[in-house]
């Protein structure tokens, strides 16, 4: 989708909002409205948004992975499975 046509003022989705959200819906589009020629508001289906929101989430955790990482705060894949083991044999225990 090209952004110069995914722009439309918002008198424009005033006069058109039940086709302009139709369209929105049926083609996973994404529009921005402006209100005096700013950008002011961006319009998506809630698939789209729901995905934005999960790849967001997902990022937040690589980044703070990577942050984890830089720091020093890691252990061996071995070393986290044997302590969720223990945790479970005193979970057991008790």
């Amino acid at each position: 989708m090209k952004l110069s046509e995914a722009i439309k003022p918002i008198s424009y989705f005033k006069a058109h909002a039940s086709e302009v959200l139709r369209e929105v819906t049926d083609n996973n589009k994404t529009m921005i409205l402006t209100q005096n020629g700013e950008a002011k508001a961006v319009l998506q289906d809630i698939r789209t948004y729901e995905q934005t929101l999960a790849s967001l989430a997902l990022l937040k955790i690589l980044a703070l992975s990577n942050k984890n990482l830089n720091e020093g705060h890691m252990k061996p894949a071995e070393q986290s499975f044997q302590d969720i083991r223990a945790r479970i044999d005193r979970a057991n225990v008790r």
